[in-house]
């Protein structure tokens, strides 16, 4: 099963959480509410306002065994998390809701967050200090849960399904598209005034082009100074998990990925920077999603469109017919432009193959059986494509490159056109 990309997914590891586990003795007994009279304690703190007294009842009276209410994670979550502007309290509180969850994972009955304030948090212009430790935590939910209801076989009873379905509320996953597009742009994204800094104008583009590109979270301290490159990568991150998540969370993968592809595609028509664009793509976890999305590229650059259904056939057509069709800044040379839609068409082909050979059009119930059964990928027709047809495509775009840029033109083009070949050859190996 390590095939399964879900399943080589751990639950929450926190650098600080590493002594806290269930031993043998606890993991027979079934978890009871913190007793009572240390509630009332806690209760007591929460009305006096009494913030750090909250948060040392509660790291004291969570265990194994004990686990608090879900008005008082909301609690947590809200009036502390959310409204702190104390570096110390956010580390704590922080800390203190990722052991509630690694103790006692999120369900839907016990989770302390809603889609709605989300959706606030995510759409202030003047977001609180915590916002992105929200959402790590919001995202760690989602995964724990999504984890728990796989291994069951229980996806429509998960958190992802109530809030990331594409047939139960599609409109929460536009919400996410439209905050992914503004992390990544920058346009209507914002960040806590204490923590941001300026940026020189003449690096913007280097910084967004390589700040996407290791997936890591945010660790409490390093919200405190980090820089808004930092944030931009968290976020751009996480939002992909959630997108890649509500790919998965229903029956059919294939048709959850064409809707979220076809609310993706005008907003990826219309990002300035080709930085941006790779920022949006390459960072892209499901390779379903952006097959989907790069086939919608493609197929609206073509000077005739095809019919075809996505295979190796209509990858070649595509190097054949397609133009230049995205907007560009009038500094940009033509060859870059080419280079663009060649280094896309590499991600085409490579995220096809994924799809292919992974199953990853079946549900994930179906793709777990498949697996298991060893079962050979499912091939589309035009997958048959011979070495000869290959060559002759990337000699008749090598003479194309010829007449639109002269010659000689850049190594750049005739690299990534052999990079192209080379993945074709092995795709038909």
């Amino acid at each position: 099963l390590n095939k399964l990309h879900y399943f080589r997914r751990s639950g929450v590891q926190h650098l600080f959480l590493q002594g806290v586990a269930h031993n043998r003795e606890t993991q027979q007994q079934k978890p009871e509410l913190i007793p009572s009279g240390k509630l009332s304690m806690v209760r007591t703190t929460m009305e006096e306002n009494f913030l750090e007294g909250t948060l040392h009842f509660l790291s004291e009276f969570v265990s194994c065994q004990h686990y608090p209410p879900k008005e008082i994670i909301s609690h947590l979550i809200r009036d502390i998390l959310l409204d702190s502007h104390q570096a110390e309290i956010l580390k704590d509180t922080y800390m203190l809701l990722m052991k509630i969850q690694m103790l006692h994972p999120a369900n839907t009955t016990t989770v302390g967050w809603d889609w709605m304030l989300l959706k606030h948090i995510m759409e202030d212009q003047e977001k609180p200090p915590g916002w992105l430790l929200f959402l790590q935590y919001v995202v760690q939910t989602l995964e724990d849960d999504f984890q728990q209801n796989l291994r069951l076989r229980l996806l429509q009873k998960s958190i992802a399904k109530k809030v990331l379905s594409c047939d139960m509320c599609f409109n929460n996953v536009k919400e996410i598209v439209e905050w992914l597009v503004a992390a990544v742009t920058g346009v209507g994204f914002s960040q806590p005034p204490e923590q941001t800094q300026e940026i020189p104008s003449s690096s913007t583009e280097a910084r967004a082009e390589c700040n996407l590109s290791a997936p890591q979270l945010a660790s409490p301290d390093q919200t405190e100074v980090a820089p808004p490159a930092f944030f931009t990568q968290k976020v751009v991150l996480l939002l992909q998990r959630m997108l890649s998540i509500a790919v998965e969370v229903d029956k059919s993968p294939n048709c959850s990925s064409c809707k979220i592809a076809d609310v993706i595609f005008p907003f990826i028509l219309n990002i300035p920077l080709r930085s941006q664009r790779e920022a949006f793509l390459n960072t892209m976890e499901s390779q379903l999603l952006r097959c989907k999305l790069l086939e919608l590229l493609f197929q609206h650059s073509c000077d005739v469109p095809t019919t075809l259904p996505l295979s190796l056939a209509k990858i070649l057509y595509f190097l054949s017919h397609s133009s230049v069709l995205l907007p560009y800044q009038d500094e940009t040379a033509t060859w870059q432009r080419w280079d663009e839609m060649l280094q896309y068409l590499s991600l085409l082909l490579m995220s096809y193959q994924n799809v292919i050979l992974e199953h990853l059009r079946s549900s994930l119930n179906d793709r777990m059986d498949l697996i298991i059964q060893k079962a050979k990928p499912k091939l589309q027709d035009g997958d048959d494509i011979s070495h000869l047809d290959i060559q002759l495509k990337v000699e008749d775009f090598i003479k194309r490159m010829q007449q639109v840029l002269g010659q000689p033109f850049a190594p750049q083009i005739m690299d990534k056109l052999h990079m192209l070949r080379d993945l074709f050859l092995l795709a038909t190996a």
